[in-house]
């Protein structure tokens, strides 16, 4: 952002110290050199234009105007007025912002037209007296400060309660937040009635500052809340090795509130890691499983999406591996927290609390401060190392290890003759496709393949291999005429399924 001016006036020489001091203090603060940038005489080389009409030139570029005023009035013009007096008029003509401070509290020693200047400030607005530099200096921060959260370029809110800047009303969606209080009734028993307006909604749930929506209503019921908040995005990769390599084979961003995140995020995830589906041997219902739990998946990436620090210009990482599931979202854990205390019970200390607890309300979140231990006892039934949990660089990481590569066939008794296998979610959607013959790029399409290759070795040859599909030119593999469809084994497979 363009730094705000700022014009200190006074030509009096008694007040040469004072000014000097505060240019220097502000230059030297590490917030406020960030936001301002300080004009003084002293300061301007030399010329050949006059210096009145330099400094009435500064005032119209400056944003905010600082008057010290002590006893001496100054050098008068024609109309018997001091620089000092003209810069001020022309301040308040201009509707300038300005700040007034009177140093001594003896009125008595001070020039007759410097008593009538401050009395005509005051009567116009408030001044502050002060008797040195270290109280000027303490003053005119105070009141920048106050600048800063007017124009709402620094807060002390919490982000989540803070109002979103420039969002009104009309950027928020009435069907989600009426969606949401459907939902909230049934699962948490949410006071409010069914026909309650969404204003009394945000209102009940904290979400409204001063009449405008905070952070947390826009991410939570936003038509469009990256349009404030661009890095609330989540970016989600699929790598078939180890590490990160380019291309990447499967890469989305994904928008939309904190709601939409979760969904899309975790449905990109469960598409790509294996799916075990077993029989009716003990139940009418047919088991299914995930290699890794999607009760743990889930919890994952609502923690990072929930948890994370949204002041940060970073956004939610998901990253799928050949050995693990690894999300990164930038934050830290609360001063009352540590990594080993998560593994344990312990108090729930949101980051964003008022993001949260409309989570908890809908069941995106079942129980504040036991997600982790959640994911810990389920890794452990499904047969999977600890969940691994460390901050590094600004970025809390969560490693989810898995059991083996996806695409490879596991060992489980799916299949009605006995044949151990177990397909991931592409494979059992590609198979329900393949009750008609099909060739290889109507399949990609079905599951949004555009690397015929990959798709071959990972989808179409272990489903060949476990003979669930078969070519319809079985003697030409490589024809451009070639087409798969289901074998008996297969149709059994699916008929098992339903």
């Amino acid at each position: 952002m363009t730094p705000l001016r700022i014009f200190i006036s006074s030509t009096q020489k008694e007040l040469s110290e004072e000014r000097t001091a505060l240019r220097d203090y502000i230059q030297g603060d590490a917030l406020l050199r960030r936001f301002f940038e300080v004009f003084l005489f002293e300061d301007m080389p030399a010329a050949d234009q006059c210096a009145d009409a330099c400094y009435l030139d500064e005032v119209r570029k400056c944003d905010i105007y600082i008057g010290i005023f002590a006893n001496e009035y100054g050098n008068e013009d024609d109309k018997g007025l001091s620089p000092t007096h003209r810069e001020f008029n022309l301040a308040s003509e201009l509707e300038k912002y300005r700040l007034i401070y009177v140093k001594g509290t003896d009125d008595t020693i001070r020039s007759p037209k410097m008593k009538a200047l401050i009395a005509e400030v005051g009567s116009e607005l408030i001044r502050r007296r002060i008797n040195s530099c270290e109280e000027l200096i303490a003053a005119v921060y105070a009141s920048l400060i106050k600048v800063l959260e007017e124009r709402e370029l620094i807060r002390f809110a919490p982000f989540d309660a803070a109002s979103c800047r420039n969002a009104t009303l009309d950027d928020l969606d009435n069907e989600k937040i009426i969606r949401f209080l459907g939902l909230a009734r049934r699962g948490r028993g949410f006071p409010l009635p069914e026909d309650a307006e969404p204003l009394e909604v945000l209102t009940h749930l904290n979400l409204l500052d001063n009449g405008r929506p905070t952070h947390a209503a826009i991410l939570l019921f936003g038509k469009q809340p990256q349009r404030f908040l661009i890095t609330s995005e989540v970016k989600c990769a699929h790598f078939h090795g180890t590490e990160v390599v380019k291309p990447i084979p499967s890469y989305q961003v994904y928008k939309g509130t904190v709601f939409d995140l979760v969904d899309q995020a975790k449905d990109f995830v469960l598409s790509k890691i294996d799916l075990w589906t077993g029989t009716r041997a003990e139940s009418t219902q047919v088991p299914t499983k995930y290699e890794i739990p999607q009760e743990v998946v889930s919890e994952a990436i609502v923690n990072a999406v929930a948890h994370r620090a949204y002041t940060s210009n970073a956004s939610v990482q998901v990253m799928l591996f050949k050995d693990r599931l690894e999300i990164w979202n930038p934050g830290t854990l609360p001063p009352t927290l540590t990594l080993e205390k998560l593994r344990g019970p312990h108090a729930s200390v949101p980051a964003n609390p008022l993001l949260a607890e409309p989570m908890y309300l809908v069941k995106y979140i079942e129980r504040m401060g036991t997600g982790i231990r959640d994911m810990i006892t389920r890794c452990r039934k499904a047969g999977l190392p600890e969940p691994e949990i460390k901050l590094d660089s600004g970025f809390w990481i969560t490693t989810i290890r898995r059991k083996q590569s996806r695409g490879q066939l596991k060992t489980h008794d799916n299949t009605p003759d006995g044949t151990k296998s177990a397909l991931s979610r592409h494979q059992v959607k590609i198979m329900h496709n393949c009750i008609e013959d099909r060739t290889v790029a109507d399949l990609m399409k079905i599951i949004k393949r555009s690397d015929r290759t990959k798709f071959r070795n990972q989808v179409i040859n272990p489903l060949l291999d476990a003979k669930l599909l078969e070519m319809t030119i079985p003697d030409k593999p490589t024809s451009s005429k070639q087409k798969y469809r289901l074998t008996d084994k297969g149709r059994e497979f699916l008929e098992s399924e339903d």
